[in-house]
């Protein structure tokens, strides 16, 4: 495994605690185009998310934007607790919503919200 595969991998199981088992060494599978997870771990987890210049707070920010305006919902299940698992506040995350309202349109930032009330604990009302 390379570095940036072996290190992505840790960055994966820090982000995403109990997805994969502790021992995993791969995300690789035997279906179609099964080396996906083993590209995602090198290029995306080891090589974007360890780079020095932001914190991994605002990396999900960052990353929130993009696959919400790319209407990604299937990374968006991952990315919500993502960004939990990063600090992040159901508060802050709602924020994003309404904030790209202005950037992205309300059909991405509608659908983005049904991923989240599907994958976020439900937000907490004052009484």
């Amino acid at each position: 495994m390379t570095d940036n595969r072996a290190e992505g991998l840790k960055v994966f199981k820090e982000l995403l605690p109990g997805l994969v088992p502790d021992d995993a060494t791969t995300l690789r599978d035997d279906g179609f185009a099964g080396e996906i997870g083993e590209l995602g771990l090198e290029h995306v987890f080891g090589a974007l998310w360890t780079r020095p210049g932001l914190d991994r707070r605002s990396r999900s920010l960052v990353t929130l934007g993009a696959l919400i305006a790319l209407r990604a919902d299937n990374e968006l299940k991952f990315h919500f607790p993502i960004a939990l698992q990063n600090g992040l506040t159901i508060e802050e995350l709602e924020e994003v919503l309404y904030h790209l309202t202005g950037y992205v349109g309300y059909p991405a930032v509608s659908s983005a919200r049904a991923v989240g009330r599907e994958v976020l604990p439900p937000r907490q009302h004052l009484t």
